[in-house]
């Protein structure tokens, strides 16, 4: 993991197309604006795990139940 230090009002790029703003600093916590494509998803964490999630219970209603395969001869 890379682990950088920024200010307020500075800021990382990623890949020539993502930037990440430091926006406000109060106490313990952070405030980012994400400047990024719109064909690319940005996320919290925790809403991503929940798609995530949904979306391997959907995957996993969607396959077709296999049928127990008999040998009868």
């Amino acid at each position: 993991m890379l682990v950088l230090s920024r200010k307020k009002n500075e800021s990382i790029v990623i890949n020539d197309d993502i930037t990440i703003v430091v926006v406000e600093i109060r106490g313990d916590k952070v405030r980012l604006g994400v400047e990024a494509p719109k064909e690319v998803p940005v996320h919290r964490n925790e809403v991503y795990e929940a798609i995530r999630r949904n979306q391997h219970a959907n995957d996993e209603q969607a396959a077709p139940q296999q049928e127990p395969t008999s040998s009868a001869e």
